[in-house]
């Protein structure tokens, strides 16, 4: 909204600040954060009053979790309230792009919303049935997917592109579109099972957010893209202004999720912070960069799948307990431990990811 403020810039030169993306996702960066840090003790009281016992702990899990019975959940709340805020605030708010993420972030974070409030008045982990909670999901995703495919020039809004290849095209039609879907579900499930320690998955959401803020920048401005030789995408630039608000707002809810936490995000915050991550990653065309920035939550998916399916051929456990940050807990490495040494790997992986603009 404030971006209109750069059309009287022929009459006042110091608002033609406001057409500068990079100047407008510093603010958005900065309100999210303002946002979540001013009304984020209220929510926590408000939620806390609601909840009563708080967030179920698992009772197979370890010891150590039982002493934060009776953290309030759906931090997720305060997350949104910064993102949709600041960036209905500094972005775009005409480009099909920010909506479609806006609307997946939002559509994700409802779905999220609905699991906590089943697990919060049952006490019980069965929330919402898995079935018809991927089929939403899926639902959502496929048709953010017909939006950016048909947003885009054909056949390139179709086609998958690949890292390290100037060139490499794969058109794949309409099945672009269940690819794209897969690619959102995907990464919302696996921001949602990394979210199991203090701080452990909104640090990395933060250090993706920011990858792919540059991502998206870089392959939104044609004069980057054709140095970088990265595919140039239109209009992309201005989901690093949704991106900046999603570190602003990471940053104002670690402030309450640092251990002790004071509240946990939940589905609502997990779901829809990966949906939002993986929509920006089907629409600047990172698709594969985004399952290496991402790694870490890809691993944390993993580990469940083979938990699971090994447990179901063999009647035995690969992971002493799944997801694997459990793993190590059980192992013996303390909670900050675990926590701090995933935030490192977190940030290897994403100079990994971002070096594949450059080699081409």
């Amino acid at each position: 909204m404030l971006m209109l403020l750069g059309d009287l810039a022929g009459d006042f030169s110091a608002f033609n600040v406001f057409r500068y993306i990079t100047f407008r996702t510093g603010g958005a960066l900065i309100t999210s954060a303002l946002i979540v840090f001013l009304f984020g003790p209220m929510i926590i009281n408000s939620l806390r009053i609601r909840q009563g016992k708080g967030q179920p702990i698992r009772a197979d899990g370890p010891q150590t979790h039982f002493k934060k019975a009776g953290t309030p959940t759906m931090g997720g709340l305060m997350i949104l309230s910064g993102i949709i805020g600041s960036s209905l605030l500094w972005a775009n708010i005409t480009s099909v792009y920010v909506w479609t993420v806006l609307l997946v972030t939002l559509s994700f974070g409802a779905i999220g919303f609905y699991d906590d409030y089943l697990k919060v008045t049952k006490q019980s982990h069965l929330g919402f049935s898995g079935k018809a909670r991927l089929g939403l999901e899926f639902l959502v995703a496929c048709v953010a997917s017909w939006v950016i495919m048909r947003a885009g020039l054909p056949p390139f809004s179709s086609s998958l592109a690949f890292p390290f290849f100037k060139t490499l095209l794969i058109n794949l039609g309409w099945f672009f579109v269940p690819f794209g879907a897969f690619v959102v579900v995907a990464a919302g499930n696996a921001v949602n099972l990394t979210d199991g320690l203090d701080g452990l998955a909104i640090v990395p959401v933060m250090i993706a957010a920011a990858s792919f803020g540059v991502i998206a920048y870089l392959s939104g401005n044609a004069v980057f893209a054709e140095y970088l030789q990265i595919h140039f995408v239109p209009g992309t630039g201005e989901l690093a202004v949704v991106l900046g608000s999603v570190v602003g707002a990471g940053l104002g809810f670690l402030w309450f999720n640092a251990p002790p936490a004071a509240i946990f995000m939940g589905d609502t915050g997990s779901l829809a912070l990966g949906g939002l991550i993986g929509t920006v990653a089907v629409t600047t065309k990172h698709e594969i960069v985004l399952a290496i920035i991402g790694g870490l939550f890809v691993v944390e998916a993993a580990s469940v799948i083979i938990q699971v399916g090994f447990f179901k051929m063999t009647g035995r456990r690969v992971f002493l307990m799944a997801p694997i940050h459990h793993h190590f807990e059980k192992l013996g490495w303390t909670e900050s431990q675990v926590v701090i040494r995933f935030w490192i790997v977190s940030v290897m992986l994403a100079l990994i990811g971002l070096s594949t603009l450059k080699l081409r």
